[in-house]
């Protein structure tokens, strides 16, 4: 089985998210090449022939695409068998947009699938498949806070709040987290806003802070929450995608309104909470490990290219 993952690449690579799904289905004995286009309109356009040239050479079993432009560059380009993965940040609510969307999934590709039955009831496509990003366990684990702070060149006497989000993303709300971390107002508290790290230190920052904060407007299946969780790290996060059922009614873990005071609140909660907690075991019970989801995948995969094979032959 060969895939070519289809996405944007934002630092001229493939996006964390993206990438570690793909090492997860390539654990899974799946041969899995990336595909990135620069972003912004221009970009996914210009990258249509280059992408229909990769594709018909690489002699790929299917395309999966990533994001609503890239799955439209995909479309353009002639791809097929195309598994398309909407991801939640990507539903904006514009209208002409969303029909493009329904339209594409219900004429042109062979699956679509979203993070959260939200995004399937906002998109009206009853006939997506739900299937959330899954965490890799082996990477995000507890390790011991004061050994990865030492690492990190880390005060052991200040409170961290960890955020971490890429520049350029309004949607993540940097203004907002920064203003309610201001409003805890407590002494040796420390914010540390964490994008452009190493792949491989982010696990070092989540283990080393008291609390992950993420205050977007909208997400799909929020992977850093589950990294976060995977790590047994106390959370706080706004209401969107699937956060309120991943929590369930785990300790440590506090969802909020988008008002500052209200973010600030549950910072102090998580703060006082004063312990690890027990979200690893949350993630494994539900099902969100990088392993399951990558079973998933591979089974729907080999659906998918079970068609093909049936149409080509005529049956």
């Amino acid at each position: 089985m060969k895939v070519l993952f289809v996405s944007s690449g934002r630092q001229g690579d493939v996006g964390f998210v993206v990438r570690n799904q793909g090492e997860s289905l390539i654990k899974n004995d799946a041969r899995i090449d990336f595909f990135t286009t620069e972003p912004g309109v221009y970009g996914y356009l210009k990258a249509v022939l280059r992408l229909r040239r990769t594709f018909r050479q690489g002699s790929y079993s299917l395309v999966h695409a990533h994001y609503s432009y890239s799955a439209f560059t995909a479309t353009l380009a002639g791809c097929r068998p195309l598994v398309v993965s909407l991801m939640g940040s990507d539903i904006t609510g514009n209208r002409i947009l969303n029909l493009i969307i329904r339209f594409l999934s219900r004429v042109c590709w062979n699956v679509t699938i979203v993070k959260t039955e939200a995004m399937q009831r906002t998109l009206n496509l009853s006939n997506a498949l739900v299937i959330p990003n899954g965490v890799d366990l082996n990477r995000f684990r507890p390790l011991d806070k004061e050994s990865c702070r030492k690492e990190l060149n880390l005060d052991n006497n200040e409170r961290i709040i960890l955020f971490i989000a890429g520049r350029n993303r309004p949607e993540k709300r940097l203004i907002l987290a920064t203003e309610a971390s201001r409003l805890v107002n407590e002494n040796n508290l420390r914010f540390i806003h964490l994008y452009d790290t190493p792949n491989e230190q982010v696990p070092l920052y989540i283990n080393s802070a008291d609390v992950l904060l993420l205050t977007s407007s909208r997400e799909g299946s929020v992977n850093v929450v589950k990294e976060a969780m995977a790590c047994n790290c106390p959370v706080v996060s706004t209401d969107v995608g699937d956060v309120k059922l991943v929590f369930g009614d785990l300790e440590g873990c506090f969802l909020t309104s988008s008002d500052p005071e209200d973010i600030a609140t549950g910072i102090k909660k998580a703060l006082n909470f004063g312990k690890r907690t027990s979200g690893r075991k949350r993630l494994i019970e539900l099902g969100l490990d990088a392993d399951s989801v990558a079973g998933q995948l591979i089974a729907l995969y080999r659906q998918v290219m079970n068609q093909k094979k049936d149409e080509n032959t005529g049956q």
